[in-house]
């Protein structure tokens, strides 16, 4: 299916676009089985994920506003960060329809319909990351017109949302869309040699990041609460003027 599209034409997923869905949703809920975070098992239930389909995008809305008052908004790819955060800021989540090819099953550099769907709805029907998300956009939004406020919004979006991890039962565990849906990804993550270093917002802020490659590094929550504590953090800092670092 061609990354031009923009609305969801679900007639038009060929029998190999559903297949590339099938494939991926059988090889991640494998990898992901007790790596993963509580939330997202419930949430990839309560939201109706199954191998058998690719997901249609106006029922994954309909579940979502009733669950947190969320809904998918369809995009035809990246985006730049006042558009994205000012979606969030409405509990809309940017999602695309193409789904990736054969070829790029481990990595991919643009989000897909596998990445938007897979990796971030079950998490959005959760209350507490989903006020957490639209926290974020919100705060983001009285900084459209910062380019350093929106870098470390940014990062501390990459760093949670894409490719966090939270500490669960004394053991680190996944949430992070990014590593969700990316078997590659996933792999780096757990390598003995690749650091996870607690979470601590400063340390989070000074960390180059970027998703057109692994991380050099994850950090991991020791408590749900941190999420919203550190955007909390984040907003009063930017409100006094502050930059940690310049914009790379």
């Amino acid at each position: 299916m061609s990354k031009a599209m923009f609305t969801q034409h679900y007639d038009q997923y060929t029998a190999q676009d559903q297949l590339v869905w099938k494939v991926l949703f059988d090889r991640q809920t494998a990898l992901l089985y007790k790596r993963a975070a509580a939330a997202f098992g419930k949430g990839l239930s309560r939201v109706g994920f199954h191998r058998g389909a690719i997901p249609n995008f106006d029922e994954v809305s309909e579940r979502l506003y009733k669950a947190t008052g969320w809904s998918l908004a369809p995009v035809p790819g990246l985006l730049d960060a006042p558009t994205f955060f000012g979606l969030l800021a409405e509990r809309k989540f940017p999602a695309t329809a193409w789904i990736r090819s054969m070829q790029q099953f481990d990595f991919i550099e643009e989000p897909d319909l596998f990445h938007g769907l897979f990796g971030h709805a079950p998490l959005l029907m959760d209350h507490a990351f989903a006020d957490f998300l639209h926290f974020l956009g919100h705060v983001a939004g009285q900084h459209l017109n910062d380019p350093a406020a929106l870098q470390q919004l940014r990062r501390l979006y990459g760093f949670t949302v894409q490719f966090g991890l939270v500490t669960e039962n004394g053991a680190p565990k996944i949430y992070g869309a990014g590593l969700l849906s990316s078997a590659g990804e996933i792999h780096h993550c757990i390598n003995d040699d690749t650091p996870r270093k607690p979470f601590d917002l400063a340390k989070v802020l000074n960390t180059p990041y970027s998703e057109a490659r692994f991380q050099e590094q994850y950090f991991v929550l020791n408590s749900w609460e941190q999420l919203t504590e550190s955007v909390a953090e984040l907003a009063a800092l930017l409100a006094t003027g502050w930059q940690l670092n310049p914009v790379e």
